[in-house]
């Protein structure tokens, strides 16, 4: 039987507004629910670790381990490598890896990491089988995945629920489930994972810098990115819809009384020893 490989299209892809997002991202802000577990020692693989900032935060904080992260886009490990030579670590390194056959033995890592990967791939729970599998008994597999028809703003500017339908459509089309968060928990139990604990955290931008940058980052996304190329060829919406889904975009980022939050779902998973 052929190994399982990845079957869903990042929806995403690498445009500088996506990363615009990524490189925004740390352990403290995107990894807290991990943290209190690791330990100085620990092998951590970073599961979809794009230009890396998240998987440097990580190997600052298992010194005397080691963390190895993978993404499926070659390109964008050249930023994640870079981001590791400027932060001056060692104990750090990065592979093409796709999360449904990983090219890892059983129980290699301390933990694995996935943060907002399981939204974007072919078989969520296929997935976690894998990440289960290449993880030592009593070590932890850790996902954090955005909900989207939880996200919530203020005002209610018109257009913004168009985006918010659009994306969803565009996302299932290329087969993932953008409100992933919420479904965690459940992937993890049909995975085989017996010890799971689920939390949920966001992120809120209500700042006029947050407003500027959060707005401005999906205002030239829904234009300019593979995601925008998605939308029109997909035949989910015209160039004018795009054009006025960013439009809307930008006018709720000028809205001083402006307000969004993304919610996020968890699970930490500990491995039966």
């Amino acid at each position: 039987m052929p190994e399982p490989r990845e079957t869903a299209v990042y929806t995403h892809g690498h445009h500088e507004s996506v990363l615009r997002s990524h490189i925004w991202r740390t352990a403290a802000n995107s990894a807290a629910y991990l943290l209190g577990s690791l330990k100085p020692h620990m092998r951590i693989l970073d599961i979809g670790c794009g230009p890396g900032t998240i998987t440097a935060d990580l190997a600052e904080l298992v010194p005397e381990g080691h963390v190895t992260g993978v993404d499926r886009a070659p390109g964008v490990l050249e930023q994640a490598r870079a981001t590791a030579v400027r932060r001056g670590l060692a104990n750090v390194d990065f592979a093409v890896a796709d999360v449904h056959a990983l090219d890892y033995p059983d129980d290699t890592f301390c933990v694995v990491h996935a943060h907002q990967v399981l939204q974007h791939v072919g078989d969520p729970v296929r997935a976690l089988r894998e990440m289960l599998r290449v993880t030592r008994p009593g070590g932890y597999v850790a996902v954090r995945d955005a909900d989207y028809a939880a996200m919530t703003w203020y005002p209610e500017v018109a257009g913004l629920d168009d985006w918010l339908d659009l994306y969803r459509r565009v996302a299932r089309a290329n087969g993932g489930e953008p409100d992933a968060g919420r479904r965690l928990r459940s992937w993890a139990l049909a995975a085989g994972c017996t010890d799971v604990a689920a939390t949920s955290s966001t992120w809120t931008y209500a700042t006029e810098d947050e407003r500027a940058w959060w707005s401005g980052l999906w205002a030239d996304r829904t234009l300019a990115s593979a995601y925008a190329e998605r939308a029109t060829e997909g035949g989910h919406a015209t160039g004018d819809q795009l054009r006025a889904v960013s439009a809307a975009w930008r006018e709720w980022g000028r809205r001083e009384d402006g307000w969004f939050a993304v919610l996020h779902g968890e699970i930490l998973c500990r491995k039966r020893a």
